[in-house]
């Protein structure tokens, strides 16, 4: 028995080790890996011609992060990344939400094709949505302008919104609304005191699904704003592509990176701290 009991003991951690070894390794190879290049990498000095210069000729140095910290702009664009970002969530939030209701409470046959709707957009080209929202918004005179910025990124974000709120309103069981209508609260409280908390996880989700890649976004910024509507996503792009000043792109990236896993880890504790209460 004690035998049995071991092999069924080193079955078990074999399969663990199946289960969690690939997706470590994935992590570990394509994203743990990159992101010590890039830290390392912010503090090297850009090549004569761009990229890195070599290790042996000017060593390591922290130019990039001098220069950020010497001119405010810096500081201001990526606070403005993070109101957009977070405008956009907020916007998104509002405008998914009923319509995530909406879906849930109709009928079944009806339901399929609403959530076909949701997911239609993914079926065109990402750029082709974009360069109709120009077509669209030009003429209106709201091309290359922050509003433009605005629209493009909650159209485009908005089914990421969607559909983690329809999943969860789904799974609610009605039975919770009724029983708070026979305790004798209206639609409103009925709202706020059951179906909203439980929705948070829907709410976080979403949220994080849109937050996250909006502060990173940097075509909608440029095809559908101006110079005055960049993000630090475009700051990052222009530094890799454009100037090639590959220690100060690797120190936006890192800076970037830093701000979206401090927001992550905020607002994961934000909602264990509301689980209770829900």
């Amino acid at each position: 028995m004690p035998a049995s009991s071991s092999r069924t003991d080193r079955s078990a951690r074999l399969t663990r080790w199946l289960v969690t070894l690939p997706p470590a390794l994935f992590l570990v190879v394509f994203f743990l890996i990159p992101a010590l290049i890039m830290a390392a990498a912010s503090f090297r000095e850009p090549g004569e011609f761009g990229g890195l210069a070599p290790l042996a000729e000017r060593g390591f140095s922290l130019d990039a992060y001098r220069f950020v910290l010497d001119d405010v702009i810096y500081a201001w664009i990526l606070a403005k990344s993070f109101a957009v970002a977070g405008l956009t969530t907020l916007l998104c939030l509002v405008l998914a939400y009923p319509l995530a209701v909406l879906i849930v409470r109709s009928p079944k046959r009806r339901r399929d094709l609403l959530v076909l709707l949701v997911i239609l957009p993914f079926a065109s080209n990402f750029l082709i949505r974009i360069y109709a929202w120009m077509i669209i918004l030009g003429p209106l005179d709201l091309l290359y302008s922050p509003v433009a910025v605005i629209v493009g990124m909650v159209y485009v974000h908005l089914p990421f919104m969607i559909l983690p709120l329809y999943t969860n309103l789904e799974k609610h069981d009605p039975m919770l609304l009724d029983a708070a209508q026979d305790l004798g609260a209206n639609a409103w409280r009925r709202f706020w005191r059951v179906t909203w908390p439980l929705s948070l996880p829907g709410v976080f989700s979403g949220s994080a699904l849109v937050f996250i890649p909006v502060l990173g976004m940097f075509a909608i910024p440029e095809l559908l704003g101006g110079k005055n509507d960049w993000m630090v996503g475009n700051m990052i792009k222009e530094a890799f592509l454009g100037t090639r000043d590959w220690p100060f792109g690797s120190m936006l990236s890192l800076m970037l990176t830093l701000a979206v896993l401090a927001n992550a880890g905020a607002a994961a504790l934000f909602a264990r701290r509301g689980a209770p209460n829900a």
